[in-house]
């Protein structure tokens, strides 16, 4: 089952902020605690909405998940990650549960089933963001772009372990190899427990006692690398297309995390866009409007021709069925939409003007009329 949306969740905006997130989860939390709320769906609720606020309550987290909604927090983080920099104890303690009292040792063996999870092992990589602006001609044929990418790599000298080559991490012997240590204390009948990271493995659980030369001990190195990107015909503005596997490298050699290329279309200095339509103006003359005319317009892919009947009138549009932007969705092409401005001319002739006069009076339309300086 595909998970919901984290602000729905908690029944709060996207533009939330960490006080009304916290005022949210604490309201819920309440309701679904499993110690008050005996309901076989509670824990899982209340699991879920935890989750959220682990998720949103971080600034880091709270922009992956934004950007890329729950793909960008996928298997980035491990359940342990999400909930690390939350700090739980207060929450509950305000609401009058404890860690231990309150039906469970710590807020990890609700998350995690009571198993706490090694924080030393493989890890995927971060993902990562590249922003391309193409041409709306681009959009209308397609397009192969080449990008320079700086990333990180797996180190080749070590393979990721951040040891030099003929010796192994060691498990750290403050933690144990479990990358946290527990802080317990006692008030009354409630026993508290704190879980901070490890101060001395910086919550690993190993310690590398001779760092690999080439990547100073953190098992990837930097480089740049060409990466050919496909920009299918017609995408949007915004448009996310993700490649898989060239983000940042995984740790201790975990998979390698994604990229995802941000496509933006430049403004054209003479179609607008509405989908897979585009849209323009095309000046027309007074006689040409009056008595009708066959034009030439601009097209994405070169011009047209375009049949003006008489008597048409300043703002009308035809459409050129085809002359649009390839489909996303569906097939075929947009359609173009030419908007006619019938042009009226700001200086005339002696000749020109006497014959407006003269068609004006035909028409039985009254002007006025210029006079000389004698009237």
């Amino acid at each position: 089952m595909s998970k919901r949306d984290y602000y729905d969740v908690l029944g709060v905006a996207k533009d939330a902020s960490k006080d009304d997130l916290k005022s949210a989860y604490r309201r819920l939390a309440l309701q679904y605690h499993p110690d008050r709320n005996k309901d076989p769906d509670a824990e899982e609720r209340f699991k879920e909405i935890s989750e959220a606020y682990a998720v949103l309550s971080d600034d880091e987290k709270r922009r992956q998940y934004d950007l890329y909604g729950h793909a960008g927090i996928g298997q980035r983080y491990s359940q342990e990650d999400l909930f690390r920099s939350v700090n739980f104890n207060d929450i509950f303690r305000d609401l009058g549960f404890g860690f231990g009292g309150g039906g469970f040792n710590s807020i990890f063996d609700t998350f995690f089933g009571g198993q706490r999870p090694r924080a030393y092992g493989p890890q995927r990589g971060a993902d990562l963001r590249y922003d391309l602006e193409i041409t709306l001609e681009e959009v209308a044929s397609g397009v192969e772009k080449t990008i320079t990418l700086p990333r990180h790599e797996t180190c080749d000298v070590c393979h990721g372990s951040g040891a030099q080559p003929g010796t192994e991490p060691q498990v750290c012997p403050q933690c144990r190899g479990q990358g946290r240590v527990e802080h317990s204390r006692s008030t009354g009948f409630a026993q508290f427990i704190q879980v901070t990271t490890c101060s001395r493995c910086s919550g690993t659980g190993k310690i590398i006692e001779a760092p690999c030369t080439t990547c100073r001990g953190t098992g990837l190195v930097p480089r740049e690398r060409r990466v050919e990107v496909n920009i299918p015909a017609g995408v949007e503005s915004g448009s996310r297309l993700r490649l898989s596997g060239w983000g940042e490298g995984g740790v201790r050699g975990g998979p390698p995390g994604d990229l995802y290329v941000v496509v933006y279309v430049k403004p054209h200095d003479v179609f607008q866009r509405n989908d897979s339509d585009l849209i323009t103006d095309v000046s027309i003359g007074f006689a040409q409007a009056a008595l009708g005319a066959e034009i030439e317009v601009p097209t994405i892919d070169g011009t047209a021709k375009l049949s003006i009947p008489a008597g048409t009138q300043t703002h009308t549009v035809f459409r050129l069925r085809g002359k649009g932007l390839p489909r996303v969705r569906g097939f075929g092409r947009g359609n173009e939409l030419v908007r006619v401005v019938v042009s009226i001319p700001t200086k005339l002739t002696s000749t020109q003007r006497q014959l407006l006069l003269e068609l004006a009076k035909e028409l039985n339309e009254p002007v006025k009329a210029k006079r000389g300086f004698f009237g």
